[in-house]
Order: structure tokens, then C-alpha cells, then sequence
């Protein structure tokens, strides 16, 4: 995949090059007692993504994703997942590469997640955990406006 700016400049490349998953986890402290009971989880998904140089305009760029299920204040499911990804970024200016692995690289690795999840979760004998989609382009200009980091969010 590749990918010229919006102005179709010259020698601008944003390619993938390697998906995969960096970590994974999961625990059940309630299971098998959790299963016979009719219960009415509340989860909270907790987001953020962290990036490093690997080799010359070569990005990882890591998305963690961090889900806990509860049912009257007790934990029934941790789930927790660092998807990751390789990224050639070639050609573009500081802030626009800033946005790239702020927002459009963590949009990237985002389906893949959601499927790590939802199987891992269905894996754990609980029903499968359908993520809702995420603006990523939205989280990172909420994050610069608050003047965060725009490299962590909690969604609920």
C-alpha cells in the first residue's frame, strides 16, 4: 500500500510492511463460577499507541489495547493486546508525519485488533466482543486540543 499526499507531491510513501501481534493476555480470575450466572457486564476500553524509529523512515507503531469486563464491581475478564505494525513513512515534513503515526497508523492496525479481541474473548467461553469503530483522526485532535499526549484515550 501506498499513499501520496492530498497534494499528490512527489517521493511521499507510507507503506505497511509488517502487521502482528507484539503481546497478548488474557485472564478470567471468576471463571468457571462467572458462566452459569445471568449477568450484565459493564467493559471499559482503554487505548493508546506508542511509536519508535526502527530503521531509516521505518515507524513501529504499537496500539495496546487494554479491555475489563464487570458485573457488580467484580471482574469477570482482562483482555489486553499490543497490535503492532512496521511503517515506511518517506517524504513528509515533521508535523505530517506526527499525524500519520498519531492517527492514520493506529487506524490501520485498529480491525485487526478488534478481530485479536473478539476471538480472545470468545476463546475465554464468554460471547464475542464486538468493538465498536473508532475515530482515530478525531481522538488525536481531541488529544492535541486538551494539549495530551495524543497517544492515549479511554473509550467506555
Amino acid at each position: 500500500m501506498t499513499e501520496e499526499s492530498p497534494a499528490g507531491d512527489d517521493g511521499k510513501q507510507l507503506l505497511l510492511q509488517k502487521i502482528y501481534v507484539k503481546d497478548l493476555s488474557f485472564e478470567s480470575p471468576r471463571a468457571p463460577d462467572c458462566f452459569g450466572e445471568n449477568l450484565n457486564p459493564e467493559t471499559q476500553l482503554n487505548i493508546r499507541s506508542n511509536t519508535r524509529q526502527v530503521g531509516p523512515d521505518t515507524q513501529e507503531v504499537i496500539l495496546t489495547l487494554n479491555i475489563e469486563a464487570k458485573a457488580d464491581a467484580r471482574t469477570l475478564f482482562i483482555c489486553e493486546l499490543q497490535q503492532a505494525g512496521v511503517f515506511l513513512i518517506k517524504g513528509y515534513g515533521e508535523q505530517e508525519q506526527r499525524v500519520l503515526v498519531g492517527s492514520f497508523c493506529p487506524a490501520t492496525l485498529y480491525p485487526f485488533a478488534r478481530e485479536a479481541v473478539a476471538d480472545m474473548v470468545a476463546r475465554g467461553g464468554f460471547p464475542q466482543l464486538l468493538l465498536q469503530p473508532i475515530n482515530f483522526d478525531a481522538l488525536y485532535a481531541q488529544a492535541l486540543q486538551q494539549g495530551q499526549s495524543p497517544d492515549a484515550a479511554t473509550v467506555n
